[in-house]
This record gives structure tokens, C-alpha cells and sequence, in this order.
């Protein structure tokens, strides 16, 4: 049996000099980092060297490693023209990088463009990576009905990462990771139960960092007329930085 990280981020070179070519967050200066919604951070270099990485994978005894375009930084929220060099720099990179690597797709959710994806999928991607905060609500999901149409008519997965966190920089530096992005996976693992599966009966999806723990909220669910507590076998959770606790809770 295969060993498989479905949720990795390795920037590829083309990427980061798409970064460092803008001037408004999402942006790259050197390795700092800036963004709308959280302070300046800055990037360890050898976590996005390939081979440093490949090696890594090697020893953590991993057959396949999927990464995917960190959608926290806020490129898929970017209108259409600016969004395009960024994905494209993106999936370039992420085209080219040797095993044992795999990918997820991007897409931009402001300015929905099927075709686009598409065109990404056919070169190789295993499913398509979108943020949480785009898939919260039946808005949402209307507006992004055509990627998830796409990922049903091909069977391939769904991928829920955080997105950009709301508000101001201020604050602790842990805030973002702990807060917004929290509370993002829990809205989307419920607005999937109560838009995305009814709509997409076939699409099969993974939730970054275990839904923000909102499975465990199943119970509640249930008692205010949610429904029943059974698994749905098509819905996965992915572990991020949780523990044995969390996970074996989950």
C-alpha cells in the first residue's frame, strides 16, 4: 500500500518569481511574505527547495505527495486578470515537479471559468484544490457549481483548504491559523452537508485540518433536525498539524 500526504505546499520557482512580480498582497518580497488579513511572514527557503523536499518525502517513506497552491495567501479571490498569471505560474510549477509529487488544481472563484480548469485537469492533476470561504453558503456553491459539475463528470476529488483570513494584520501571529481558518472549515463542512451534497451527489471531497473539528458536532447536528450521524463514505478529513487526540476524537 501506497503511502499518501494529500495536503503539502512546495512553491516552485515560477510561482515565487509570480509573487515577487507584484506590489499588492498577495506578494513576495525575498521570502516575506505579505497578505491581506495577517502580519508579514517569512518563508523558510528550504521549504520550497524540491529536492530538500523530495528527500523528505523519501524519508518519511511517502509514495505520493500532493501539494497545492496555499489558498490562504488569496490568490483564487483575485479577479480573473490577476488571479490567471498566478495560477498559471502555479500549475507550471506544480506540472513540472518530480516524484513523488502530485498536485491539486487551482481555480479562481471570483470569476468562474470551467473551461480554464479544465485545461489544468487534463494536465495531470489529481482534483482541484478550492477555500473553504468560498464554499460556506448556497451562494457559494451556485457560484462554484460548474468547478464541482466539472470534478463529478471526471470523478476526481475535491480538495477544502482555508482561505484568507478576514479582518486586520493585528494580533498574535497564531491568530489566523486558529480562528478564521477554523471557523471556515466548520461553515464549509456543514454548507456541504446542506448544499454541496444535494446538488453534487457523486462528488467525493476532503477537508483540510479535520473540518476545523466540526464532526465532532455531529450529535448537535442531529438533535436540531440536521439528520443522522452516519458517515457520509464519500467525505474524507485531512489531519494538518492536529494529534492522536483530535484525530482519534474525529
Amino acid at each position: 500500500m501506497t503511502n499518501v500526504d494529500v495536503h503539502q505546499h512546495l512553491w516552485s520557482p515560477s510561482l515565487v518569481t509570480a509573487l515577487r512580480a507584484r506590489r499588492e498582497p498577495p506578494y513576495l518580497d525575498g521570502w516575506t511574505l505579505y497578505l491581506d488579513g495577517e502580519p508579514p511572514y517569512d518563508l523558510p527557503p528550504a521549504d520550497h527547495d524540491v529536492a530538500l523536499r523530495a528527500e523528505l518525502a523519501a524519508t518519511d517513506g511517502l509514495g505520493l505527495a500532493l501539494v497545492s497552491l496555499s489558498a490562504p495567501i488569496g490568490v483564487e479571490w483575485l479577479p480573473g486578470a490577476e488571479a490567471r498569471p498566478l495560477l498559471d505560474a502555479y500549475h507550471e510549477g506544480a506540472a513540472a515537479l518530480p516524484e513523488p509529487f502530485g498536485a491539486w488544481a487551482a481555480a479562481c472563484v471570483r470569476d468562474i471559468d470551467a473551461r480554464a480548469t479544465a485545461g489544468h485537469l487534463d494536465q495531470g492533476f489529481v482534483g482541484l484544490q478550492l477555500p473553504a470561504n468560498a464554499l460556506m453558503d448556497a451562494a457559494g456553491y451556485a457560484r462554484c457549481a460548474p468547478l464541482l459539475d466539472l470534478l463529478e463528470e471526471r470523478d476526481l476529488p475535491l480538495f477544502v483548504h482555508p482561505g484568507p483570513a478576514a479582518g486586520g494584520s493585528e494580533g498574535p501571529g497564531w491568530w489566523p491559523a486558529m480562528v478564521p481558518y477554523v471557523q471556515q472549515m466548520h461553515a464549509a463542512w456543514f454548507a456541504f452537508r446542506a448544499y454541496g451534497r444535494p446538488r453534487h451527489p457523486r462528488l467525493r471531497v476532503c477537508f483540510a485540518l479535520l473540518a476545523g473539528l466540526a464532526p465532532l458536532h455531529g450529535e448537535r447536528f442531529a438533535a436540531r433536525g440536521g439528520g443522522g450521524t452516519q458517515p457520509d463514505p464519500s467525505v474524507f478529513v485531512e489531519t494538518s498539524s492536529y494529534g492522536p487526540r483530535a484525530v482519534e476524537s474525529v
